[in-house]
């Protein structure tokens, strides 16, 4: 399977997404899927993910605005609910009235909010990890984990997006070097950690504005209200009313995970989808 790129056009310019969508318009019969990423990566490392669960339905995972090869916002501050309605404009300009909907981390926030929204919509939500931050470490990763970066003279833009990257693989969160806070997993090849850095200096004006607006989402408040039938990972499932457990949890990177990984994580969200 060949998965494909392209563009729709919102208010604040354009929305880049990757699909198994042919040009023609071809593709697996189904309700759409759409996926939204995790921050501060791209759809870029959702393409196995894409060829998977594409065998069965018809998959578009959006840049969201200010990363990638996405516009930037058109505000300075945006929250959740602005990013919500970006990717729902993105997804009417591509011609979908109801859809599927997965969302992961920074992403899965949208997706809630969506879901929230628009529940006549959202035929069915995945959550797939959502981490729920105490007000503690939520302030504290606000303080940290996606500082503003201007490109400057010196280049050290291209320093900071190599370095957040490499260290998001080794440590959580990325800030803490310490053994405390070391993850036991070998780096990706330089090719992944190559296309991936170039991923985020795309964006990298504006990076930390989904990140910002994901970690100052009132998740508690939110989760009891979502009405549609939702598949969620285990930290999720219990705060959403109704939903089924997920029991394989999706990484933000799903280009770094082994195959049999992603194929067992879209198995279990197409067998929920279809049901």
């Amino acid at each position: 399977m060949t998965v494909r790129r392209g563009f729709v056009d919102v208010a604040e310019g354009q929305v880049h997404y990757r699909t198994n969508v042919k040009g023609n318009g071809s593709a697996p019969e189904g309700v759409p899927l759409i996926v939204l990423h995790a921050a501060p990566a791209t759809a870029f490392v959702l393409t196995r993910f894409i060829e998977e669960i594409g065998k069965t339905r018809p998959v578009y995972a959006l840049d969201n605005l200010g990363m990638g090869d996405s516009s930037p916002p058109a505000v300075a501050e945006p929250d959740t609910a602005y990013f919500a309605d970006a990717t729902l404009r993105a997804i009417d300009a591509l011609g979908i009235e109801r859809f599927d909907l997965h969302g992961l981390l920074t992403g899965a926030r949208a997706a809630v909010e969506i879901a929230i929204q628009h529940p006549a919509r959202v035929r069915k939500l995945v959550i797939d990890r959502m981490g729920i931050l105490s007000a503690e470490d939520r302030d504290e990763w606000l303080a940290n984990f996606c500082p503003k970066v201007e490109p400057d003279a010196q280049g050290n833009q291209f320093r900071f997006a190599w370095q957040f990257v490499r260290d998001e693989f080794i440590f959580f969160p990325w800030y803490k070097r310490d053994a405390a806070h070391r993850i036991q997993r070998d780096l990706p090849n330089a090719d992944h950690m190559h296309n991936k850095v170039v991923e985020m200096l795309k964006g990298i004006r504006t990076y930390h504005l989904f990140i910002r607006a994901g970690l100052e989402y009132p998740v508690a408040e939110k989760l009891p209200q979502i009405t549609v039938p939702t598949l969620a990972t285990e930290e999720v499932q219990p705060h959403v009313p109704g939903a089924t457990k997920k029991t394989n949890p999706g990484m933000p990177d799903m280009g770094y995970q082994p195959i049999e990984v992603v194929r067992a994580n879209a198995a279990e969200i197409a067998a929920f989808l279809d049901a």
